[in-house]
């Protein structure tokens, strides 16, 4: 068991999260993480509605009664969400806890804190941190270059963001971005985290409600599988690689407008490569992690593997480069 400040302050198990994502964060595969004892974030923008949203959370308790969270992403939109309505869905539910991420959250961090719901607000820079800590979230989720969706444009990776964090920030951190096996969550405590986050590792397992086919193109996938689109636009976005993705870099290069590949990039499109299994049919979101991800579990399978060989790394490994004699001192 590994017991951090981030699993004693939001009451789950063991220090590992399945981040908000957009289409993926369904019920079925947030109570599969909760009932594993990880925390899990239905995706508050994947329900079209505040009352789309309220019946998905009603669906999760039907699957599992450990705790589990939302994500509210604020990001600017031509037509922007109501997102104080999903806010009030969130709070009467009685959901306790919040990942937020995007743009200042100050409005949502006071009502959530008023109604005693944690917020655990996930970001790319340890300026916008300590930000969140001043507005006073509960937790902060870093999030490294290496990640899909938004790594936003100061491409620091997580192997100096996460220490960089660690060193100001005083409430629990966890890192985000590169993170599927133990390896990477020994590591993360090494830098300086209490726990993951892991996007692209949870959503290719059973439970996760995409198609079979893009699970299998995961796992096919290397390191080098990915592409950020709207650098130019200063509004990276890290995907899988793909036909799409391609065009719109071209374009990019040619000084194409955000106008101009919208067709491309429509959330609609992305969504249907979930749904029919095309993985070219639009642009969807992966990590770089996909280089360490070569099978299928189920979120129990891989969360328990997780956890049982980050001891044994820590127990096995680590302490065996201690030299000999420092190992009989401790014994």
């Amino acid at each position: 068991m590994i017991k951090t400040r981030f699993t004693e302050a939001f009451g789950v198990e063991h220090p590992i999260v399945q981040g908000g994502m957009q289409w993926v964060g369904r019920a079925e595969l947030v109570a599969a993480v909760a009932n594993a004892g990880a925390l899990g974030m239905i995706t508050a923008l994947t329900q079209p509605t505040p009352e789309d949203l309220a019946k998905e959370i009603a669906r999760c308790r039907e699957m599992t009664d450990k705790p589990f969270g939302v994500n509210l992403t604020i990001l600017p939109a031509i037509k922007p969400p109501p997102y104080a309505e999903y806010r009030r869905v969130i709070i009467e539910s009685g959901v306790k806890i919040v990942e937020t991420a995007g743009n200042k959250p100050q409005e949502h961090v006071e009502d959530f804190k008023k109604h005693g719901v944690k917020v655990l607000h996930k970001c790319t820079s340890v300026r916008h941190a300590l930000s969140a800590e001043r507005m006073g979230v509960d937790g902060i989720s870093i999030d490294g270059f290496e990640c899909a969706g938004h790594p936003g444009e100061d491409d620091t990776p997580g192997l100096v963001l996460i220490p960089a964090a660690a060193d100001k920030i005083k409430i629990p951190m966890i890192a985000s971005g590169g993170f599927a096996d133990a390896r990477g969550l020994v590591a993360a405590l090494a830098l300086g985290a209490d726990g993951i986050n892991m996007g692209t590792r949870f959503m290719c397992t059973k439970e996760s409600p995409i198609h079979q086919a893009v699970k299998e193109k995961i796992v096919a996938n290397d390191e080098r599988s990915t592409d950020l689109i709207f650098r130019t636009l200063r509004n990276t976005s890290r995907v899988a690689k793909n036909a799409i993705s391609q065009q719109v870099i071209e374009l990019e290069k040619q000084g194409a407008t955000f106008e101009q590949v919208k067709e491309l990039v429509a959330g609609s499109r992305g969504k249907m490569v979930y749904v029919n299994g095309d993985t070219d049919e639009g642009v969807w979101s992966a990590g770089m992690v996909q280089g360490l991800i070569h099978d299928i579990p189920s979120c129990a399978e891989l969360v328990s593997r997780i956890v049982r060989e980050a001891e044994a790394i820590i127990r096995g490994r680590l302490e065996a480069l201690l030299s000999g004699g420092a190992r009989e001192a401790a014994e």
